[in-house]
């Protein structure tokens, strides 16, 4: 009966294209339905028609020119050299080619220059080469893990196309189920923060809503989802989707591919390349600290091919009673939060996984308006407190610094690699340039740089001041005073040097990396400040030195254990997170629209959430708003069957 389902998708398209469109083939390609033609001009003249078929079979298309009808790769760099601006600084080593998409990726010094007036050049390119052209910012410094993730991709088109072949036709036979449930297990994250996971299931399919570790907890079975404890393989789930690139929503992804699993992995392409790069760092840094990790790089690799990267805004089939849709979260680079869809109307949830509800230097606000919500599963991680106003944290932020710098002293930072260090880099450039501080060196060190240049890559996705730079040809992650640190000789010589500085390493939670070194031998001095400018999760060495812990054990060079007694200053900013605090959240509750009718409360220490849900019911604007609101407040392992009511 499946079969006869997609048998009867091809005939309806098939005979719905014009003989002119050269139509080859069509196949089932992951989420989209693919037409292949002969005719690259049918592509570039015929968009409603293409429009007018997806509407009426209600499926997303795309159209390629087939393989026989593009021009051989070498002629085709020709070709594309010709027709481009000289000044776009496109070389022949910019341009790229991927089979599987159909696709030239064109790195570009100035990608308006190859767009064209409303696009006229890439109508060029693709009527003459047969090959559809996806331009890049050719970044001033480029991410080795991104180059490497493309040509890793491009050398892999055998197996990319047999998944998501396999995906496709899995997707698009339909459903043949006909009685209808949806329940949600909470896996992790929920009553604390961390291991993020969410199974949810239809009559016909079983998703995963993120898959991560806990950073506070060392062992199993704390420290992973509880996937363990339903009898349910990684081999039985269909999709998987991540929400965003931290180690807690993401960081065990690659172990459900050693497992068995071989589905696809949704998600924005920024969370993706940051995904990998954040898995990688975690092996490298288990390897130099001598601790086990449950996957491999071949697990990052298999799960990088299984990766089909969505747009924000964008409602695609993951599986065949579910529709996925990513909307911007606001909270790092890429983040989104999941809106399913599922059945033909019957139930409709909202996950919101970490979200930030105000605008940052970073990114815009999150966004609030979405199709229709039946159940909602919101975090809460700061569902007791009001965080102080941008303004007034980067403020005592600066202000710190400068309390600091005038008793010779340096100031560490410990950053989350994705998306805090960026806002503050923004911050600290922004100092220097009104003279709120003096210009002295800013060392960085772990991954921020690397994760920094994949920032670069998606200026898009930022905020519209931030991309106006991108534009105008500045750097805003750059400073003369900005200096990487490449090495263990290079962090000594930062250490020992008498001059004032600050120094932002990973990691954010001083769960390990370059900053348990800086401090190590600057925790000492009390000249010297530590400013904590992310959330601490309980368990962690930042969240205990946070609670003011003032002697921690600690490994030396040579791995002998000493105590290091902490006689620095120790601050918390809290005004710089990425998640919204209690006022962000009520504020979101009351402009979202529709008002969802159940709302889940989760990421969140359990006292925390617990208070947050009494909150949310006396709230009188809150109670005039929602007629009925029921809110539910599980723990780890707790199922929920949701109903329309």
């Amino acid at each position: 009966m499946r079969d006869k389902i997609l048998d009867n998708i091809r005939k309806t398209i098939a005979s719905n294209i014009p003989v002119e469109a050269g139509l080859k083939k069509i196949e089932f390609e992951g989420p989209y339905i693919v037409i292949y033609v002969r005719n690259p001009e049918f592509i570039v003249s015929n968009n409603m028609f293409i429009r007018n078929i997806a509407k009426t079979i209600k499926k997303r298309i795309i159209v390629k020119v087939d393989e026989s009808s593009r021009k051989k790769k070498e002629e085709a760099k020709k070709i594309i050299l010709s027709i481009l601006d000289p000044d776009a600084g496109v070389t022949e080593k910019d341009i790229l080619f991927d089979d599987v998409l159909g696709e030239v990726i064109i790195k570009a010094v100035k990608p308006g220059l190859v767009i064209g007036d409303e696009g006229k050049t890439l109508k060029q390119i693709l009527i003459e080469t047969g090959w559809r052209p996806k331009v890049v910012r050719k970044l001033p410094q480029e991410s080795r893990l991104l180059e490497g993730i493309i040509n890793y991709m491009l050398q892999e088109n055998d197996y990319r196309i047999r998944v998501l072949r396999s995906v496709g036709e899995s997707i698009h036979r339909g459903s043949v189920i006909g009685n209808k449930f949806v329940k949600i297990t909470a896996l992790g994250g929920f009553r604390e923060v961390g291991r993020s996971a969410v199974l949810v299931e239809t009559a016909e399919s079983k998703v995963l809503l993120d898959f991560g570790l806990n950073p506070g907890i060392e062992r199993p079975p704390n420290k992973y989802p509880r996937l363990d404890a339903l009898e349910i393989s990684p081999e039985d789930i269909d999709a998987v989707i991540v929400t965003h690139a931290h180690v807690d929503h993401c960081g065990l992804v690659p172990l459900l591919f050693k497992f068995g699993y071989r589905g696809p992995v949704y998600t924005t392409e920024a969370t993706r390349d940051l995904m990998a790069l954040l898995q990688l760092d975690i092996l490298d840094l288990a390897r130099r600290e001598g601790k086990k990790m449950p996957y491999s790089h071949k697990e990052v690799q298999q799960m990088i091919l299984h990766t089909i990267p969505l747009k924000y805004n964008e409602t695609t089939d993951i599986t065949p009673d579910i529709k996925l849709t990513f909307y911007n979260a606001g909270h790092i680079l890429g983040s989104a939060m999941a809106h399913l869809h599922i059945g033909n109307g019957y139930y409709n949830i909202l996950y919101t996984s970490d979200m930030k509800y105000q605008k940052t230097k970073l990114l815009d606000k999150a966004d609030d308006q979405f199709p229709r919500i039946d159940a909602m599963i919101l975090e809460s991680t700061y569902g007791t407190t009001v965080l102080p106003q941008r303004e007034e944290a980067e403020e005592r932020f600066i202000g710190i610094i400068r309390e600091t710098l005038k008793r010779g002293g340096k100031v560490l930072i410990p950053t989350l690699s994705v998306g805090r260090a960026q806002e503050i880099m923004l911050i600290l450039r922004e100092a220097f340039l009104n003279k709120s501080l003096p210009e002295i060196p800013v060392y960085i060190e772990g991954m921020i740089d690397e994760v920094t240049s994949i920032y670069m890559a998606y200026p898009e996705l930022l905020s519209k001041e931030v991309f106006q730079l991108f534009k105008s040809g500045e750097n805003p992650f750059n400073y003369p005073t900005f200096q990487r640190v490449d090495d263990r000789n290079a962090r000594s010589d930062v250490i020992s040097s008498k001059e004032p500085s600050i120094i932002m390493a990973t990691s954010g939670m001083m769960t390990g990396g370059p900053i348990i070194e800086y401090f190590r031998e600057l925790a000492g001095d009390p000249r010297n400040s530590l400013i904590f400018v992310n959330y601490q999760v309980q368990g962690t060495l930042g969240r205990r030195i946070k609670d003011g812990e003032k002697e921690i054990l600690l490994p030396d060079e040579d791995g002998r254990m000493r105590v290091i007694k902490v006689a620095l200053e120790v601050h918390s900013v809290e005004g710089f997170s990425g998640h919204s605090d209690r006022s962000q959240l009520i504020d979101f509750l009351k402009n979202i629209e529709p008002k969802p009718r159940k709302i889940i409360l989760n990421h969140g220490e359990a006292s925390i959430i617990e208070s947050f849900a009494s909150y949310i019911e006396k709230d009188k604007d809150l109670r005039r708003i929602y007629k009925s609101l029921d809110i539910l407040v599980p723990d780890v392992l707790d199922t929920i069957v949701l109903k329309r009511s």
